[in-house]
């Protein structure tokens, strides 16, 4: 491992020493902790992590390595991550490079040897706030600490239309359906808006029979409806949903015209706005693979995949929309459903990539929707 000395510097003034993990050099960003045990490789390609850096709460990172097959996207998009212990071996028979190589290869700034529960810590105790990460030397961390309060906060930022494609495409990726043996295919065909989609997301909409094509955040009702789905999903993606005005407008006219809408994530805070709920910013947010959510209407618990930093606040909800899973950790939104046209969205990642699958059955029930329309 490289052992050249690294800090971390949080916006209200704490500096933590290391060593320096993985592409020397600064990194800025929103500090936030995620409490997975695993998945390491897909939380830093989530394109949700876009503009943050990750405190990993389990100890040790790394120890399977790094392959081509488990990025959740073209390249990751976290800015920096911080790290208990980063091993000096891997050893996994998917693996294709190190953990240590793999951030080189994609700029990522890393520091290691850090106290992770601290700083989880800090983070409950004060909430998610800006940081800085120097590697290379090339500032102190009083500097460092100015430049740091300067950076803009997550509230306000449209970070969507920044992470999604350039132009629409047509997913044909199907390992999971192949895994499951899905026999057949739905004539179902299905819009994404990608405000920063998953592979794992596109993958299970494949799995469950749907065609699907991609499409640019920004992306009008009318050009997404010239292509002719018979379903719009809306996608998880980074920043703040209020800034997104033009998914919102696009949401309340297939809402008009009842066409089955799924949303997650962004898209589940979106679909609330659209409806003249109202979302907010939480302190520290849901980051993690062990989320457990109750489903209001069975009482069942799913232990699920979480990644976001806003929820719908319930005061705001208006009577057009039904609550269906709320979080057992600390009773926010997790579901909501329409009273009137097809649609429905989770706060939390039901792709489960990676995580729990105890969710995946939305992406049935979305199909459910689509037969039920085309009826």
């Amino acid at each position: 491992m490289n052992q050249k000395t690294a800090f971390i510097v949080l916006e209200n003034g704490i500096v933590l020493e290391g060593v320096s993990v993985g592409y020397s050099g600064v990194a800025f960003g929103e500090l936030v902790f995620n409490t997975a045990m695993y998945g390491y490789q897909e939380i830093l390609s989530d394109p949700s992590y876009y503009n943050q850096m990750v405190v990993f709460t389990y100890p040790h990172i790394g120890n399977t390595g790094a392959n081509s097959e488990d990025d959740e996207s073209v390249t990751p998009f976290a800015r920096g991550v911080v790290i208990n212990n980063a091993p000096c071996t891997t050893a996994h028979w998917r693996q294709e490079q190190s953990f240590i190589d793999y951030l080189i290869a994609h700029q990522i700034v890393g520091i290691a040897e850090v106290d992770t529960r601290h700083l989880t810590h800090t983070l409950r105790e004060q909430g998610a706030m800006n940081a800085c990460i120097v590697s290379d030397g090339s500032l102190s961390p009083e500097e460092a600490l100015l430049q740091v309060k300067t950076r803009p906060k997550m509230t306000g930022l449209d970070l969507a239309k920044v992470v999604s494609c350039k132009k629409p495409y047509v997913c044909h990726e199907a390992p999971w359906a192949e895994q499951h043996r899905i026999a057949k295919s739905h004539p179902y065909h299905v819009v994404v808006y990608d405000f920063g989609v998953k592979r794992s997301i596109l993958t299970a909409l494949v799995g469950v029979g749907c065609r699907v094509t991609v499409v640019p955040a920004q992306t009008t009702a009318q050009e997404a409806l010239a292509l002719k789905p018979d379903g719009i999903f809306m996608s998880n993606g980074p920043g703040d949903p209020e800034p997104c005005t033009y998914a919102i407008e696009a949401i309340k006219h297939f809402l008009k015209i009842r066409i089955p809408l799924f949303g997650v994530c962004l898209g589940f805070q979106l679909l609330g706005l659209a409806c003249g709920a109202q979302t907010k910013k939480m302190k520290f947010g849901h980051h993690g693979g062990n989320h457990p959510v109750i489903d209001a209407r069975t009482k069942r618990v799913w232990i699920t995949s979480q990644n976001h930093g806003f929820c719908v606040d319930e005061a705001t909800l208006p009577d057009c929309l039904e609550i269906t899973h709320r979080s057992a950790f600390d009773g926010t939104l997790q579901g909501i459903s329409h009273r009137d046209a097809p649609a429905f969205a989770f706060q939390g990642h039901p792709e489960a990539g990676p995580g729990p699958h105890d969710a995946r059955g939305l992406f049935s029930e979305f199909v459910t929707l689509l037969e039920n329309a085309a009826v």
